[in-house]
């Protein structure tokens, strides 16, 4: 019973974390411009495209993969504790998406207040999936690669 009162609490820790950062975007609105280019998913032939969006827009898409990967896990543990009767899962899955959601940039940058420069600077790396793997494409933001993908018309359209 407290392992289960261990993850739901954790779980509405994340809840509100999100909730406050998604406050302190929409109060900041930074309207800049955020040029990259984003790679092509692994295994297709489609080519890297071009994104021009801001930063408050950015901000907001990352958070929103933030809760899919929340409900994502507590659809996952749902399942594996309601169904399948598993309850040592609920322990780590009650730390590790905590930790995760402290060490995540948008938190870095809004809540704790930390300069987006250098790894910090947006377009962020894409954190490596399982066991690290998944982590080799991650958006350009260099000039070059930019100026190269705007000549070549990969998208460009400004997302809103």
């Amino acid at each position: 019973m407290a392992v289960r009162a261990l993850y739901i609490v954790s779980n509405l820790i994340i809840i509100a974390l999100n909730l406050y950062m998604t406050r302190v975007i929409n109060t900041k609105k930074d309207m800049t411009t955020l040029k990259y280019v984003e790679p092509a998913p692994m295994g297709s032939s489609e080519e890297p495209k071009l994104v021009t969006t801001t930063v408050h827009s950015y901000d907001l898409q990352q958070l929103r993969s933030g809760w899919k990967g929340l409900l994502m896990g507590v659809g996952m543990m749902g399942v594996m504790h309601l169904y399948m009767k598993y309850t040592n899962p609920l322990l780590i899955q009650s730390i590790i998406p905590l930790k995760g959601a402290f060490e995540s940039n948008l938190v870095k940058v809004h809540l704790f207040g930390q300069p987006a420069i250098g790894d910090l600077k947006r377009p962020w790396k894409a954190a490596g999936g399982m066991m690290g793997m998944g982590g080799g494409s991650e958006p350009k933001a260099d000039k070059k690669s930019i100026e190269e993908a705007e000549k070549a018309g990969r998208g460009g359209v400004k997302e809103e």
